[in-house]
C-alpha cells in the first residue's frame, strides 16, 4: 500500500469510531449564553433517574419499565443489569431513583427505589441495595430495607427521590398514592419523608421514635407527591419538591416533626377545577407554608443544586425538570432565598424527569419519554 492511500486509510480507521460517538449538538440561548446541549445516549425506555460511576466508569440510568443499565462516557448504553428487583410498571410505576452508596468506592452499594405489587393489587414504594458486582453486570445480594406500609396505590403517586446527608442517614422523599388524607396520618408512611440508616434500621433520634401508633421512620408529613430531591451543599440540608394538584407545585426544606400542608393547605384545586374537598386555604396554622410556590405548576421532578467551578454563572442555581411545561427550571439563589427564575430549553419539547450535575461540571438531563434521552447541558465560552 502507497503512503497516498495508506494514511487516509489510517485517518479513516482512527476517526470514524470517534465520529460514531459524536454527540449532536445544538445552541440555545439563556440569560447567562449560549447553551450547548449533546445528545449522549437515546433510546431509553422512560428514563427516571441518573447515578454517575466514580472514576469515570459511566453512568446508571433506571428505566421505569425496571431495567437499570450503565451509559458509557461515550454514549453507548449497555445491556440491563441483572440482580435487579422485579417492579410494578404500572401508571406512574416502576423502577424510579437510583443513588451510590456514600462509601461506594469500598462497599459497592447501589440503592433503588421503585414500585412494589402488594397481594391484594395495590402497590406502595420500596427501597433496597444491592453490590455492583466486579464486572458490572449485576446487582448482588439485593436486600429491601424499606417498604412504604400500607400498600395503597392503583399506580400513582409513589414519589420517590433517595438523598443521603452528610451523615450518612438516607432520606425517602414519598407520595401518598393518590390518597390524600394519609399524608395527615402518621400510622401511615404516605405522603411522608422519612429517615433511616443505610441498613433499613431507624435511627434514634427520629422526630417520632416512641411515640404510639406513629410510625417511627418519619422525619416530616403532608406531602403530596415529591418528584424531587436534593441536599443543599452549603447548609448540608435536604430539600424536596412535589406536584401540586392544579397549581400548586412547591418547594420544601423538610424539618424533623413539621408538618407541610397536604391536603388541608394548598395552593392549588382538583383537576376538575373544584376545590380540593379538605383544604382549609393557603396557610393553615400550624403548617409550614411552602419555600417557593408556582401557582400554575410545570410539574416539577429531579431537582440539582449547582456547586461546580465550571460555569460560574450558574453559581449558587437549583436547577428543576418540568414534565408538564417541558423545560428546565433554574432558580437562582441567594443564601435559602430564590431571587430569580429562569426557563431553558423549551425548544427540546421534552419532559425533563431527571436533572444532576456532573463530575466534569456539566448538567445532565433524563427525558421522560418511550424513547428517553440522556442530554448534556454546558455553557458556551464566550
Amino acid at each position: 500500500m502507497s503512503l497516498r492511500t495508506w494514511i487516509p486509510t489510517l485517518l479513516t480507521a482512527t476517526l470514524l469510531p470517534l465520529l460514531a460517538h459524536a454527540a449532536p449538538e445544538q445552541h440555545f440561548k439563556s440569560e447567562e449564553g449560549s447553551l450547548s446541549v449533546s445528545t449522549l445516549a437515546e433510546g431509553l425506555k422512560h428514563p427516571w433517574a441518573l447515578a454517575f460511576l466514580p472514576d469515570g466508569a459511566g453512568i446508571l440510568v433506571s428505566e421505569r419499565v425496571g431495567n437499570l443499565r450503565i451509559v458509557s462516557r461515550e454514549g453507548k448504553v449497555g445491556a440491563p443489569l441483572g440482580g435487579v428487583p422485579e417492579v410494578w410498571a404500572q401508571s406512574q410505576g416502576g423502577l424510579l431513583d437510583v443513588v451510590l452508596s456514600p462509601d461506594f468506592k469500598q462497599d459497592r452499594m447501589i440503592y433503588l427505589s421503585y414500585a412494589e405489587r402488594g397481594e391484594d393489587g395495590k402497590g406502595g414504594t420500596a427501597v433496597g441495595r444491592g453490590r455492583l458486582s466486579t464486572d458490572r453486570a449485576k446487582l448482588e445480594d439485593f436486600t429491601v430495607i424499606f417498604r412504604q406500609q400500607p400498600k395503597l396505590s392503583d399506580g400513582l403517586h409513589f414519589g420517590s427521590r433517595l438523598v443521603f446527608d452528610r451523615e450518612g442517614y438516607l432520606f425517602i422523599a414519598l407520595g401518598e398514592n393518590n390518597q390524600r388524607p394519609t399524608a395527615q396520618d402518621l400510622d401511615k408512611l404516605q405522603g411522608k419523608v422519612v429517615r433511616i440508616l443505610p441498613d433499613g434500621s431507624v435511627p434514634k433520634d427520629n422526630p417520632f421514635v416512641g411515640q404510639a401508633n406513629v410510625r417511627p421512620e418519619i422525619w416530616s408529613f403532608g406531602h403530596r407527591n415529591q418528584q424531587g430531591a436534593a441536599l443543599n451543599p452549603w447548609t448540608g440540608e435536604l430539600w424536596t419538591n412535589e406536584h401540586g394538584p392544579r397549581g400548586g407545585d412547591e418547594i420544601n426544606l423538610p424539618k424533623p416533626g413539621k408538618n407541610y400542608g397536604w391536603p388541608l393547605a394548598t395552593h392549588g384545586i382538583n383537576y376538575s377545577l373544584l376545590p380540593i374537598p379538605e383544604a382549609k386555604g393557603e396557610h393553615v396554622e400550624g403548617m409550614v407554608d411552602p419555600h417557593h410556590v408556582w401557582e400554575k405548576s410545570p410539574a416539577i421532578s429531579g431537582m440539582a443544586f449547582y456547586d461546580n467551578p465550571r460555569f460560574k454563572a450558574w453559581d449558587h442555581s437549583l436547577f428543576i425538570g418540568a414534565l408538564a411545561s417541558q423545560e428546565l427550571i433554574r432558580l437562582q439563589l441567594d443564601g435559602d432565598k430564590v431571587v430569580h427564575e429562569e426557563r431553558l430549553l423549551g425548544e427540546l419539547n421534552a419532559r425533563i424527569r431527571d436533572v444532576r450535575v456532573g463530575p466534569d461540571g456539566y448538567l445532565y438531563l433524563l427525558t421522560d419519554d418511550e424513547d428517553g434521552a440522556l442530554f448534556k447541558v454546558g455553557l458556551d465560552p464566550q
